[in-house]
């Protein structure tokens, strides 16, 4: 086991600090400006500032040439405290509104003292900890302007959030400035309009709108994963999208998770549009009595569920408040539970490397402060995933006090071809929600006993799995994932009866393929073929037609030549 990365390491301080460096910048350019907060982050940081105008993209090179002459002053981060009484009356004096709300909160909570960084002539509330001096921070760039809500809640004000990030040396700066300009390139959000897989509208924000091209990409991971869960003895179910508020309090979502949900009333009951699909499947569980001799059951259902998302953090298909699970909930004996999740690991690791992602961490969180159940309950989750974890001798960071409310948990990461992380699946053992819904089995003794459900997920959503797989293959799907595998390019019309031949004998062995039409230059053509990522290119000209072949040009990779179509098949088939 290795413990996670610390975040308060030497990177996560020089970005806190340049966050603070930024602080006085913006201060320095707005006198008036009201500060919130300014966390170091993965990526970098940022900060969050009530200002009297709306920044624009022409205001960063400005606050960077300040920020860049508060760190040439190497000016010491000095740490001071104040008792709490005293520090309210510093924020007020100085007139920094969201501190106050800070301080105050920390009152309730008991703080006695709060702390406080100064360099140079900025102050600012903070915990810490900094590098010793500005000069520290090294290489740093501000990268972005956006709105956030004040405390992540849209009945708060709307504050004006800075990104930047921040290096020990400029190498890593431009290395990671490279990285981010290939990123833009491979936005799946971009590639997804040029290719014509997805889209958003208006008429209904957070919604994704599937393009036929798109759905056949939907469609395929669906299809491919629905015989992977056959092979292992899965059982597909299916659960409505609306149900019972009164299911919801029963599950504990309605404690936990009310504020992401969406309600509607039908026939003068309330009623929940479902965020998670393990309520509905427990009441199929449930819909008869069920032997020691049946379990595990496993339950696999690619359920449709609706979460409320701000509009702030809306991201295509990263971030959406419609999106499909690959959900499936196993319920077993609790001497069965490590044996279940040995399986579940393998299969969530098979399942990404035919994906094509064979780097990956894995993550065991535990239980969070908002959370349901006993500590007897916990102790014996959190200890079987942690011996699964050790007989498969897997490497995992300890992520304390991040479970989900009613479970310990496994997360899986992986990094795509940026080498950008991404947390996809999840294995959550509980004990919590069966003990709610009184579920049970019987066992070789005949009597009542009660299972543990285990909750898994592989892909996640599928919605943001098929954008991380976009970006991943900068749009150049493989081979069976892409919506067109083929296309024909006749130099001129005259090509064009051959051409329609090739493409019948082509579609006959079920390769995907279209002819461009179109009265363009070959060239035009070619590049356009490249610019919709088309594996394979098949030019015919009068040379082809005479030989019976066609000159195929793949996406990737030389060029072929001239092959008879027989050839190209078998190409393509392998």
């Amino acid at each position: 086991m290795r413990k996670k990365v610390d975040k308060q390491g030497y990177l996560a301080r020089i970005r806190h600090s340049a966050s603070h460096a930024l602080a006085a910048a913006v201060l320095e350019m707005f006198p008036e400006a009201k500060l919130a907060i300014g966390p170091a982050t993965a990526d970098g940081f940022y900060y969050d500032f009530e200002l009297p105008r709306t920044l624009i993209p022409e205001d960063l090179p400005i606050l960077e040439e300040k920020v860049n002459k508060f760190i040439k002053a190497n000016h010491k981060f000095e740490q001071s405290e104040m008792p709490t009484a005293k520090a309210l009356d510093f924020v007020k004096k100085v007139g920094q509104s969201y501190k106050v709300e800070l301080i105050n909160d920390l009152k309730k909570e008991g703080e006695k003292k709060i702390g406080f960084y100064k360099s140079g002539d900025f102050i600012d509330m903070c915990a810490g900890p900094h590098v010793k001096s500005t000069k520290e921070i090294g290489a740093f760039k501000l990268l972005s302007i956006a709105g956030a809500y004040w405390r992540g809640s849209e009945k708060n004000k709307m504050l004006q959030r800075i990104y930047g990030t921040a290096f020990a040396t400029q190498k890593e700066l431009d290395e990671y400035l490279k990285l981010l300009e290939e990123a833009k390139l491979r936005d799946h959000r971009k590639i997804g309009e040029e290719l014509e897989l997805f889209s958003f509208k208006d008429e209904s924000p957070g919604f994704p709108f599937w393009h036929p091209k798109g759905m056949f990409i939907y469609s395929q991971v669906e299809s491919w994963l629905r015989g992977k869960l056959k092979e292992h003895h899965y059982e597909e179910i299916k659960t409505p999208i609306i149900l019972s508020e009164e299911l919801w309090h029963r599950s504990g979502h309605w404690q936990n998770y009310k504020e992401n949900m969406y309600f509607t009333e039908i026939d003068g009951n309330s009623f929940a549009v479902k965020p998670m699909n393990c309520p509905g499947c427990i009441l199929v569980y449930n819909s008869r009595i069920h032997s020691y001799k049946e379990l595990p059951i496993k339950y696999s259902e690619l359920g449709l569920v609706h979460r409320h998302e701000l509009s702030g953090v809306l991201h295509g298909l990263f971030r959406v408040r419609a999106f499909t699970q690959d959900d499936a909930h196993v319920f077993v004996m609790p001497d069965q539970i490590e044996v279940e999740v040995i399986k579940l690991i393998d299969l969530t690791l098979e399942v990404y490397k035919y994906f094509g992602f064979k780097d990956f961490k894995l993550e065991l969180s535990t239980r969070p402060e908002k959370s349901i159940g006993s500590d007897e309950a916990w102790k014996k989750a959190e200890k079987a995933l942690t011996s699964a974890l050790k007989k498969k001798k897997i490497k995992y960071e300890l992520n304390p006090g991040d479970g989900a409310f009613y479970g310990p948990k496994i997360d899986f990461h992986i990094n795509d071809s940026l080498g950008r992380s991404w947390q996809l699946g999840t294995i959550q053992v509980d004990f919590s929600m069966p003990e709610r819904f009184d579920i049970r089995y019987t066992g070789a003794d005949m009597k009542q006993h009660r299972p543990v459900m285990i909750h898994r997920a592989i892909l996640g959503s599928l919605e943001r799995f098929i954008g991380i797989l976009i970006e991943h293959y900068a749009g150049a799907l493989p081979l069976w994932l892409s919506p067109v595998q083929a296309k024909i390019l006749p130099v001129s019309d005259k090509f064009m009866k051959y051409a329609g031949k090739v493409k019948k004998d082509l579609e006959k062995e079920d390769v995907r393929t279209e002819i461009d039409e179109r009265n363009e230059s070959l060239g035009k053509k070619i590049r356009d073929a490249e610019l919709q990522k088309i594996p394979y290119m098949l030019i015919v000209g009068e040379k082809e037609v005479k030989a019976k072949k066609i000159a195929v040009r793949p996406l990737k990779g030389k060029d072929l030549g001239s092959l008879t179509l027989d050839k190209l098949i078998k190409i393509i088939k392998t």
